[in-house]
């Protein structure tokens, strides 16, 4: 449930009016979408309930984020080091589901192309901040 700080740290930026906020937002959904095939791939080869009960349980979990989005509006918009502090904490859950998840299991023929892409995410990534910052 790493989006529930996700989305309780962009709530905050756009409450704070942040100009990366929109760029934020592009990222988490962009990371959130493979993230949610892999948690919906694993549940159904461990043979957890069946696809239809998984997806209804996923979209369950989706009107999560929105809420979490508005308390963060209301309650971290003019609270920049809890904000701040919030991010940071979004950011080690994606770290730690990355290392200590995704890739200890990933295994691949072509070994240059994980890290190939983290280099190209992380450029990508720089050139939304600078761009973000320009506007």
């Amino acid at each position: 449930l790493d989006y529930i700080p996700e989305s309780l740290a962009l709530g905050g930026a756009l409450a704070a009016g942040s100009r990366a906020a929109p760029l934020l937002a592009l990222f988490i959904g962009l990371q959130n979408i493979p993230e949610g095939f892999n948690a919906y791939r694993e549940l159904k080869a461990a043979k957890q309930p069946d696809a239809s009960r998984i997806l209804l349980l996923m979209l369950m979990l989706v009107p999560i984020g929105p809420v979490i989005g508005i308390l963060g509006w209301v309650y971290l918009g003019d609270r920049l080091a809890l904000l701040g502090a919030s991010m940071l904490f979004a950011s080690g859950g994606i770290l730690y589901l990355i290392f200590q998840d995704i890739a200890p299991q990933s295994h691949m023929r072509r070994h240059w192309a994980p890290p190939l892409g983290a280099v190209l995410g992380f450029s990508v990534g720089m050139l939304g901040n600078n761009l973000a910052g320009m506007y």
